[in-house]
């Protein structure tokens, strides 16, 4: 592994390093698209590219980068070393393998590659400077006031405050009953209303309805749960311990007092990793933000394009960052504090989560099953049930104004 260091110098530093880098973004074109042809990017527009594998790491390469060919994921890589004017320092022997599955593991000695096979640091600062080249703030959208009047939205984060199926604090008022079964249930169909949300502005974000179906499900699988505590905070969930346990169903079926206290230690991490990101205040568009960069994890099993997610996750996090640097101008800790959050929600446990959830409504119905479905159901969606619990099924509805 690698850490960032200060500044870009002639040769690679190895001073130690204080912070990793987190944002890669990708300035030339569209969201979603490679950046075309420019002074830096040299790749033949309008010629087949060759089958040609990258230099660096071996993946396939999506044409001629900074005088050499690379894939997508390198040539992020070396554009934002070079424009952020970073460098790394290895903490193994500065011969770090540097191929398809450990390029990631040791930034160093990647960019170290980089230059070695042929990239060129002069092609990068040649292409900053061309008006072809696209930053975040050309996207700015002339609509802003329909999302708070924020003067600052990148077309990134425009596309993924469309697909938001909710307004803040919409639904927060529905399960305040909580001392009675109703209140109870309302907590239920809440939880269920956040998942199917959570899929649905899945579905509704740039780039990731144009992933294979096994992608799309491998992402949800490995963040369904981050997705809905960030849902949870957002809308202003209720979270209180009682109809929680009522809602588990710990009062119907025996269990020992240390697996109670146990589930209560992890209800308790949830209400505080819900009440931390409350407490910073967290807008619309952060979450969005938020949301993208946790779905986008290279870390799921079975990934076809590892490094097509990666670059994905990037985009989120550079936008991110961006939005916030002009939203927030006085708060210049802020984009760290948010990305910091992002670790902890991974604490919070998933089969908890179904537990306290999901149980009374579907059974013993995996999670993974639902997520399927969901994917699958269109813009509706019946919710299965149990029929001693409840006397229908859930109906789901997605539209722009809400579920």
């Amino acid at each position: 592994m690698a850490m960032v260091v200060n500044q870009w110098q002639e040769n690679i530093s190895a001073d130690p390093g204080s912070q990793l880098q987190i944002c890669g973004q990708e300035p030339g074109g569209t969201p979603g698209t490679p950046s075309g042809s420019t002074p830096g990017n040299d790749a033949l527009s309008g010629d087949k590219i060759p089958n040609v594998d990258c230099m660096v790491c071996g993946d396939k390469s999506s044409g001629k980068h900074y005088g050499q060919f690379t894939c997508e994921g390198c040539k992020s890589f070396f554009k934002r070393s070079v424009r952020r004017n970073l460098t790394y320092t290895c903490r193994g022997n500065r011969d770090c393998p540097i191929d398809q599955h450990h390029r990631n593991q040791c930034q160093y000695c990647r960019l170290k590659k980089c230059l070695k096979v042929g990239m060129r640091r002069e092609a990068v600062q040649r292409g900053r400077m061309s008006s072809s080249q696209s930053s975040p703030g050309q996207y700015l959208t002339n609509g802003s006031e329909a999302y708070g009047g924020q003067p600052y939205l990148s077309g990134f984060i425009s596309l993924l405050l469309r697909a938001e199926p909710y307004p803040t604090s919409r639904y927060g008022a529905q399960c305040m009953q909580s001392n009675n079964l109703m209140g109870i249930e309302n907590i239920c169909e809440l939880a269920a209303r956040l998942l199917f949300s959570a899929v649905e502005w899945a579905k509704n974000i740039p780039f990731f309805p144009d992933l294979q179906l096994m992608d799309q499900v491998a992402l949800l699988r490995m963040s369904w749960s981050e997705l809905f505590v960030l849902n949870a905070a957002q809308c202003s969930m209720p979270l209180h311990v009682a109809p929680l346990l009522a809602a588990a169903g710990l009062h119907a079926s025996p269990m020992s007092a240390e697996r109670v206290v146990a589930f209560m230690d992890h209800i308790r991490v949830f209400q505080e990793q819900v009440e931390k990101l409350k407490a910073l205040q967290v807008d619309t568009a952060e979450y969005s933000c938020l949301k993208s960069i946790v779905l986008f994890t290279s870390d799921a099993m079975g990934l076809s394009d590892v490094a097509h997610v990666e670059s994905i996750q990037e985009k989120s996090q550079c936008a991110l960052e961006e939005y916030v640097r002009n939203q927030y101008p006085n708060q210049p800790n802020r984009f760290g504090r948010l990305l910091l959050r992002l670790p902890s929600l991974r604490i919070v446990s998933s089969p908890v989560i179904e537990q306290l959830f999901f149980v009374r409504l579907v059974g013993k119905t995996p999670i993974e099953t639902l997520l399927r479905d969901m994917l699958l159901s269109g813009s509706s969606y019946n919710w299965p049930y149990m029929p001693m619990q409840r006397d229908r099924p859930i109906s789901l509805h997605y539209n722009e104004n809400g579920p």
